[in-house]
């Protein structure tokens, strides 16, 4: 989880949402990624999405069985889709996300029912240093005059 906080940290340089992801095989970093929508102008190019991508790319295959991802903020709908078509074993993830995280929308259990694979989620993993990156960023940000200033709109 460490590695996806230093991640979270680029991010966070890049003036990007700072949120990291890396994909773990047989305990060897497989993926990378952090966000990067603004900078590549690609409202998928989420941290875990970056993750999978160069993961998969890993093992020439899109399916990335038997691999663990930490992530430094619970994902969204969008990118837990895609952790289950990668078929992830466990999710491990930071802070929690109320206003777009896949488990605290509230619908997790109707959700959960439309997939055919199940992952194994913990959660909470260095949740205080994770979301005090979080605050810090948007706090700086709506110091800034930003315009995009609540929430995780650019996430």
């Amino acid at each position: 989880m460490e590695k996806a906080f230093e991640l979270a940290e680029l991010a966070y340089k890049e003036e990007e949402v700072p949120v990291g992801a890396v994909v773990v095989l047989n305990n060897e970093i497989i993926g990378r990624g952090y966000n990067s929508v603004i900078k590549n102008s690609d409202p998928t190019a989420h941290a875990e999405i970056i993750a999978l991508r160069e993961a998969g790319k890993a093992v020439k295959n899109y399916r990335i069985l038997d691999t663990d991802i930490y992530v430094t903020l619970e994902p969204c709908l969008m990118c837990y889709a895609a952790m289950v078509n990668a078929r992830v074993k466990n999710l491990y993830f930071g802070a929690s996300d109320p206003k777009s995280g896949v488990f605290s929308i509230g619908k997790f259990d109707l959700i959960k029912n439309i997939f055919n694979h199940t992952i194994e989620v913990k959660s909470g993993i260095i949740e205080n240093k994770a979301a005090e990156l979080l605050q810090n960023f948007f706090k700086a940000r709506r110091g800034a005059g930003a315009v995009e200033r609540d929430g995780l709109e650019n996430r």
